[in-house]
């Protein structure tokens, strides 16, 4: 989680406090008392309706799906990420309302989850964006088997994301305390004095330029490509492939609408830190503000992406259909056989007429469904 204010050597995230500007105290009552408000309502629906989205995709994929690509573990992978995001939370809404009252150690490890997680996700998206150009650029008569030695490289890959992230996690994990401020108590990270506002600052920086504008120039750079090839490509209408197109272009820009704004401010305050260009009572609270409402629009990304990266799989909506006929059956709600109408699909990797064959078992799961 992300601090309301900056403006104090052992100023921190997760919580504001009163600061002086020019010999006057800042008073940040109205911050805390709309964090109290708002934040616990935005994380509630965040926290439904992610949990629901993101436990359906995992189940699917661990139940009933094979992973036949790396996009298909990266999918799994980002469920799990967001999952363990959301699900931390709760601790978040209560220490608005409250403070925190779980002690340093639950303080820790929820400020490290929390982090680590939100990275993960974003790295996740880029590498998704990269097996698909890999998909469209290097093997376009399709993909090789995915026998044992491909198996443990995606696994290789996935454990590589899940280090990077744990070490943008890990300041998190070093630094937050609780910290006592007037009646209240608040989960926040506390920097020593001799790291200095260059420290403080270079640590933001990092964590937008891997959280993202890496991702971001990734996955522009990876769908740009796949999309002219996906124009070019022969035998098919026109109007299939701009609908195709479109699902590229919604990934993208749900990722910048929903990123961007949070980054943005981000590096304001980095910029405040080093060079203290807040030096104002009401602009202070305003960045607060933005903060946290831009935070929050970010978290939104985490109940997205399962139908971004899941749902436009043919084959994936086919097995929730088919388990939710199945369940219907049971209960005697659906008697009758329900008619199934075809899907049209455009592969991002290029398969054979055997193995692309509609509603088998067996289908790449990240296809784009027009």
């Amino acid at each position: 989680m992300e601090d309301f204010s900056y403006h104090d050597e052992d100023s921190s995230l997760n919580d504001s406090y009163d600061y002086n500007y020019e010999h006057s105290i800042c008073d940040k009552e109205a911050v805390r008392s709309f964090a109290s408000t708002f934040l616990p309502v935005i994380y509630a629906l965040a926290l439904v309706v992610g949990l629901a989205g993101n436990t359906l995709v995992v189940v699917v994929y661990t139940s009933r799906l094979r992973l036949r690509t790396l996009t298909d573990v990266c999918i799994l992978n980002l469920a799990i990420s967001d999952l363990l995001l959301l699900l931390t939370l709760p601790f978040w809404a209560a220490d608005a309302v409250h403070g925190w009252q779980l002690g340093v150690g639950a303080c820790k490890l929820t400020s490290f989850l929390y982090s680590a997680n939100f990275s993960c996700a974003m790295l996740l998206l880029a590498c998704i964006s990269v097996d698909r150009y890999c998909a469209v650029a290097q093997n376009p008569r399709g993909r090789i088997g995915t026998g044992a030695r491909v198996r443990r490289q995606w696994l290789l890959v996935c454990l590589v994301l899940w280090v990077a992230a744990s070490f943008l996690g890990f300041p998190e994990l070093i630094f937050s305390t609780v910290k006592h401020s007037h009646t209240r108590k608040a989960c926040t990270a506390v920097y020593p004095p001799s790291m200095g506002r260059p420290a403080k600052a270079a640590l933001e920086l990092l964590e937008v330029t891997l959280r993202f504008l890496l991702p971001f120039l990734v996955m522009v750079v990876c769908y740009s490509w796949v999309g002219w090839a996906l124009s070019k490509a022969p035998g098919v209408r026109r109007e299939r492939k701009w609908r195709t197109l479109r699902v590229l272009l919604a990934v993208v820009a749900v990722f910048l609408l929903t990123q961007l704004p949070y980054n943005v401010v981000k590096l304001c305050r980095a910029m405040d830190v080093i060079y203290i260009l807040v030096t104002d009572c009401d602009v202070s609270k305003r960045l607060d503000h933005a903060i946290q409402v831009t935070e929050s629009l970010a978290l939104t990304h985490a109940c997205i992406n399962p139908v971004l990266y899941a749902f436009i799989g043919s084959s994936f909506r086919g097995h929730v259909l088919k388990t939710a006929k199945r369940l219907g059956q049971r209960l005697k709600r659906h008697p009758t056989r329900m008619n199934e109408e075809p899907t049209v699909e455009i592969s991002l990797n290029t398969r054979t007429q055997t193995q692309s064959q509609s509603g088998s078992e067996d289908q790449d799961t990240s296809t784009f469904t027009i």
